[in-house]
């Protein structure tokens, strides 16, 4: 069972279980902390998972004005101060990764490891597989109707609210994230980069991504898509937990990681 948590702007849902070190996991866009069901199990088994929606998703009501990624690092970061206490490993998925990523900036002190999966770090129509996507994308259509009622079935803000959240989301994706690359240089949590080989991103763009981080490993799983947690939960489970264990990179054939070589 959940519970809310009032922080500063925004009164947060959130699920917790496990124990051992602290992870957070950050659902997708239009998503809740369900759609984390087939990582749950394993992670609660290795670490004290906790669970928040952000604003406007799940049981957290949304808020006056647009939807930024930066405002939901900074309630993330809130959530991490008041509900954990010290720094965390962050994995996040979709938009949850681009959280993930903002709070490595601008937080550093609370991340210890990250891992994004199908996260951009530009906004839709300049990484997107198909840069016309949001077009054709509204409240009522049929591509958004898995979200409508997941959305509907537990907003504190009443079913007749989605359509406002749904506007306020895809003006987000057109729009945002902008982090340039000298920023993602600056990230200094090891990170795990993973991405489905069939993604709503270019390869070239989670590729670019990966580059930028200083501190990075890379995952293109096979036969998987936008949402590989679900096709691919065994692989992703491990991947995740082998990214959060282990201390340093270590190859018998280094190239990028070589000492004598620093990454673009």
């Amino acid at each position: 069972m959940g519970t809310y948590t009032d922080l500063p702007s925004v009164k947060t849902w959130y699920e917790a279980e496990g124990t051992g070190d602290p992870l957070v996991l950050l659902h997708g866009g239009f998503c809740t902390a369900d759609t984390w069901g087939a990582q749950r199990a394993d992670l609660a088994a290795a670490y004290r998972v906790y669970l928040p929606e952000r604003r406007a998703h799940g049981h957290t009501p949304d808020v006056e004005g647009p939807l930024t990624y930066q405002d939901m690092a900074d309630d993330t970061a809130a959530f991490v101060e008041k509900i954990v206490g010290g720094p965390v490993h962050l994995v996040g998925w979709s938009d949850g990764g681009v959280v993930a990523l903002l709070l490595s900036l601008t937080r550093p002190d609370l991340v210890r490891k990250v891992v994004v999966i199908g996260a951009n770090f530009l906004p839709g129509p300049e990484c997107f597989v198909e840069p016309g996507m949001l077009d054709t994308m509204t409240a009522d259509g049929e591509d958004l109707d898995f979200f409508r009622q997941l959305y509907e079935a537990v907003t504190p803000d009443g079913p007749g609210h989605w359509p406002v959240v749904a506007r306020k989301i895809i003006d987000m994706w057109r729009t945002q994230p902008r982090i340039s690359t000298a920023d993602l240089a600056r990230v200094s949590a090891p990170t795990l980069v993973m991405v489905g080989d069939d993604d709503m991103m270019t390869l070239e763009h989670t590729n670019a991504l990966y580059s930028a981080l200083p501190r990075a490993s890379l995952a293109v799983v096979p036969g998987a898509s936008h949402l590989v947690p679900l096709e691919k939960p065994a692989l992703v489970n491990r991947l995740i937990l082998d990214h959060l264990a282990q201390d340093t990179v270590e190859t018998m054939m280094p190239v990028r990681r070589a000492p004598s070589r620093k990454r673009a």
